[in-house]
C-alpha cells in the first residue's frame, strides 16, 4: 500500500477526520463570535456529519457484499474507524447542545421535549456502548454474539432515530426530506444484502 494512503486507513483515518470535525466546529462557532447562533450552527453541522458517517459505517458491509470493488472494500475495512468518528461527531454535537442549553435556556427549552430526552438519551447510550466495544479487547470481552447484537440493534435504532429527527422538520423545511434519502438507501441495501440468495439451478434439455 502506498505510504500516502496509510493516512486514510485505521486510527489515522479516525484522527484526521475527528480533528477536522473539531476544527470545523470551532471555526463555525467562531464565525458568529461563539454566540448562540454559532453554537446552533455547530449543532446543525454535526447532525449532518454524524448522518454521513453513520450511513457510511452502517452500509459498509452491504456495499462490499453487493458491489465488491476497491472503494467498497476500503469502506468495509475501515467501517470501525468511521463508526468511532461518527461517535466523535456526535460527542461534539452533544457539547454544542449543552452549550446551547447554558447560553439560551429559554430557546433550548422551546426546542426540546421529554420525548427528545428519552429517545435521544437511548441513542446516546447506544453510541457510547458501540464506541466502547469498537476495540479488539472490549469486543472480545463481551463476546461475538453480544457484540453483534449490540451493534445490530444499536445501528437500526440510530437509523430510525435519524429518520425521526430529520423527518419531523420536513413540514417546516421540505428540503429536509433529502436527508432521508441516504437513510432509506442504507436500510434498503442492508435488507437486500440480508435476503437469502436463490440457488442456481442448472436446466438440462430433455
Amino acid at each position: 500500500m502506498p505510504t500516502h494512503q496509510k493516512w486514510f486507513e485505521g486510527w489515522r483515518l479516525f484522527a484526521l477526520l475527528a480533528l477536522t470535525l473539531l476544527a470545523m466546529s470551532i471555526w463555525i462557532a467562531g464565525m458568529r463570535g461563539f454566540e448562540v447562533d454559532g453554537v446552533r450552527m455547530v449543532i446543525r453541522f454535526t447532525a449532518r456529519t454524524s448522518l454521513l458517517l453513520f450511513c457510511l459505517a452502517f452500509a459498509a458491509a452491504a456495499l462490499a457484499l453487493l458491489w465488491p470493488n476497491a472503494s467498497t472494500r476500503w469502506l468495509r475495512r475501515n467501517r470501525r474507524y468511521l463508526g468511532v468518528t461518527f461517535a466523535a461527531s456526535h460527542a461534539i454535537h452533544a457539547v454544542a447542545i449543552a452549550s446551547f442549553a447554558v447560553m439560551d435556556p429559554i430557546g433550548y427549552a422551546a426546542a426540546t421535549s421529554i420525548a427528545s430526552y428519552v429517545f435521544g438519551g437511548i441513542g446516546y447510550a447506544f453510541i457510547v456502548a458501540m464506541a466502547a466495544t469498537s476495540f479488539d479487547r472490549t469486543a472480545a470481552a463481551i463476546g461475538a454474539r453480544a457484540w453483534r447484537r449490540l451493534h445490530l440493534v444499536g445501528g437500526y435504532y440510530l437509523l430510525f432515530q435519524f429518520m425521526v429527527s430529520f423527518g419531523k422538520r420536513i413540514p417546516d423545511m421540505p428540503l429536509y426530506a433529502l436527508f432521508l434519502i441516504p437513510l432509506v438507501a442504507v436500510f434498503a441495501l442492508r435488507m437486500i444484502a440480508m435476503a437469502p440468495k436463490p440457488q442456481n439451478q442448472t436446466l438440462r434439455a430433455g
